[in-house]
């Protein structure tokens, strides 16, 4: 079954593109026509594009890993913030800190850090400071909060990128094609999608096109999520059935090597008796 249809992504307006003269050519294989000087956008492949990212995104899910999602236009940041916090995978919606991915240990090390700061405050190491320290450091917290808050469960490289507006995005999709790490976007006619490996064409602008696409990609990163969940659950019931067999099965792997070993000490003593030379009594002394 199709993640979403033509007739939702028309009534969002995915349809519109930017105007013809500022479109991208590569665009091309995407666009359906041109109406009063705007490119549209041809739905039918948004369906399927869309269906093939949702299907990739899902195994990602299933396997256990992350996606990083990128939306910092304003358009997008209260939508995906609420969609994706949902589905616990973590975003970016305020700023790209340069080297995210490519510098990937020292952005963990300012999330350690506010981590350190929440200890401190935690354990009464922060009332020791003075004010102006207080200060200076529930603002450095209130900072390093806004940028990286969202991705301080983030402990590894993610799986895969997921971008809304992929020109304002540019740095974060060098990165992730720097190291290897596949992008799915929004990509709108204006774009250059090369750099794009799952390639969704639709209008990257306007509100409902950005929450009826990310409603489909949620939906099945939460699927992936949960048939994992499920699986473990039953490696785990299996694993608690059979416990009582290894057990009985250890037992009695005991029970022979016991009776093994007790047999071969016997063997070993008939061996040495068998082995150890006679010796004649020695002939009573007369008297």
């Amino acid at each position: 079954m199709s993640r979403t249809d033509f007739n939702t992504l028309l009534e969002a307006g995915a349809h519109f593109g930017h105007l013809k003269r500022k479109w991208n050519p590569k665009m091309a294989p995407y666009i359906f026509m041109e109406k009063n000087g705007i490119h549209i956008i041809d739905l039918h492949k948004t369906v399927l594009k869309i269906d093939e990212a949702a299907a990739a995104l899902k195994q990602i899910a299933k396997s256990g890993r992350r996606v990083l999602f990128v939306a910092t236009k304003k358009q997008a940041k209260e939508i995906v913030a609420e969609k994706v916090a949902a589905i616990g995978m973590p975003y970016v919606t305020e700023r790209w800190a340069g080297g995210m991915l490519t510098n990937f240990p020292t952005i963990r090390k300012a999330v350690k850090k506010m981590a350190t700061i929440d200890k401190m405050n935690a354990d009464g190491t922060f009332d020791n400071f003075s004010k102006r320290e207080k200060l200076q450091i529930a603002r450095q917290r209130a900072k390093l909060e806004k940028n990286l808050g969202s991705i301080a469960d983030l402990t590894r490289l993610p799986a895969a990128l997921f971008v809304v507006d992929v020109q304002k995005e540019a740095n974060a999709v060098k990165e992730a094609k720097r190291l290897s790490i596949p992008v799915f976007a929004m990509v709108d006619t204006c774009c250059d999608p090369t750099d794009i490996d799952y390639v969704i064409p639709a209008n990257d602008d306007a509100t409902k096109s950005i929450a009826v696409v990310l409603d489909a990609v949620c939906a099945a990163i939460a699927e992936g999520s949960e048939e994992r969940k499920l699986e473990r659950e039953k490696e785990a019931e299996a694993g608690a059935a059979e416990a009582p067999k290894k057990e009985g099965k250890t037992r009695i792997k005991k029970a022979v090597k016991a009776a093994v070993d007790a047999e071969e000490e016997a063997v070993k003593e008939v061996v040495a008796a068998v082995e150890t030379p006679y010796e004649e009594p020695a002939a009573a002394e007369a008297e």
